[in-house]
């Protein structure tokens, strides 16, 4: 199948959408697929290795206020057209809903190649994070609008299909997401990283990895870091990312360890050192870093949805707070803190639950549904 893969974000930028982009186009390409990626230029990475079956189409950009390290694509339609006039893709999957994205639909449909749509991003849920719940209807609406011109949109659970049909979205279709559990592994952990954070071998070390942003409810993790503190005081806290709040955590730094942005395997050795995950995000779509703990092997707390409702379950393979219920999260952590053989038995359980999600099995999902589309 000839595919057009168009996103706003690609690594080495470090984010969710991006890393599963870029394992997503690994998997279509080893399985015969022939691959046109279509994302914006990146500050500094803008030397593209193209190979047999996979090109690369670099459109202008520009930094997305507050994410500067990330780039907006900027309207590209006749680009676009000219381009796919030339070389016809059989289906164009687009990733995000930027100018680069809406572009992409309108070329598409212009020329008549079926379109999909990943919905990745509750965008209109972060208005009132960032002080404008005005446009939470507008920013909807045009989400809707957009993904409604596509022949379908890919959702990750059934929880948001129900949620985005109740607001009018159409055409949704649900597929799952995935974790490499061969590069997210238990034995990527490292005495020499937890000493260099100050932590021994008994130390117990929660982690948070996350962009860091107001939508992620930092707040949170950190008032529930401090109260197992008052259960254990050795107990250490690890942030892993980067984003508008970083000043204001790095001015506020109290007792826990801000490692900044990692990628790839040193992300992983991250997650693999550190005992507990701490996620108390109520603005996810999915979340990626929460497969990414299970498969490190941590005991996980967060808010019962999301990722964390399709593959974990309460008490057995995590501590799942009801959503909004902040005095819950709280208690769950409180919990972990004082009951060590209760972190051990849930980051077990937590790596089973992992190893069910193969990315192999996803991906297949993912082009049966494309399949679909083009045909």
């Amino acid at each position: 199948m000839r595919l057009a893969m168009v996103t706003e974000t690609y690594p080495p930028e470090v984010n969710g959408v991006a890393r599963t982009i870029a394992l997503t186009v690994d998997a279509l390409r080893a399985r015969g697929h022939s691959i046109q990626l279509v994302r914006p230029r990146q500050n500094g990475h803008d030397m593209v290795a193209d190979a047999p079956g996979f090109r690369t189409l670099l459109r202008p950009g520009f930094p997305i206020p507050r994410y500067t390290q990330l780039q907006m694509g900027l309207p590209s339609r006749r680009a676009l057209e000219r381009a796919w006039t030339e070389e016809r893709p059989e289906v164009v999957h687009i990733a995000t809903e930027g100018p680069l994205g809406w572009s992409a639909l309108s070329a598409a449909r212009r020329l008549r190649i079926p379109v999909a749509t990943d919905f990745r991003t509750n965008f209109h849920s972060y208005m009132r994070d960032y002080g404008a719940p005005w446009l939470a209807r507008p920013v909807r609406s045009y989400l809707r609008s957009f993904h409604n011109r596509a022949a379908c949109t890919m959702v990750p659970t059934h929880e948001l299909a129900e949620t985005l049909a109740a607001q009018g979205f159409e055409r949704l279709r649900v597929v799952a997401r995935g974790v490499d559990t061969k590069v997210f592994h238990p034995e990527r952990r490292s005495r020499e990283l937890r000493a260099g954070w100050g932590a021994g071998d008994d130390t117990p070390v929660v982690l948070c990895v996350s962009r860091f942003a107001r939508e992620k409810n930092f707040a949170l993790v950190i008032e529930a870091y401090q109260a197992m503190r008052r259960i254990r005081t050795d107990t250490m806290l690890v942030l892993v990312g980067e984003g508008p709040l970083a000043e204001e955590l790095r001015s506020r730094r109290a007792g826990f360890v801000i490692a900044g942005r990692k990628a790839d395997d040193e992300l992983a050795r991250h997650y693999a050192s550190a005992d507990m995950f701490l996620f108390a995000s109520m603005s996810e779509t999915w979340g990626n870093v929460t497969l990414e703990a299970m498969a490190s092997g941590l005991a996980i707390v967060a808010y019962d949805y999301a990722a964390a409702r399709a593959t974990l379950r309460h008490g057995e393979s995590a501590l799942l707070a009801p959503f909004g219920e902040a005095h819950s999260f709280v208690a769950h952590a409180e919990r972990l803190a004082r009951e060590p053989e209760l972190v051990a038995a849930l980051a077990r359980a937590a790596r089973a639950a992992a190893e069910a999600r193969a990315w192999a099995r996803v991906v297949a999902e993912f082009e049966a549904v494309l399949r679909d589309v083009a045909s």
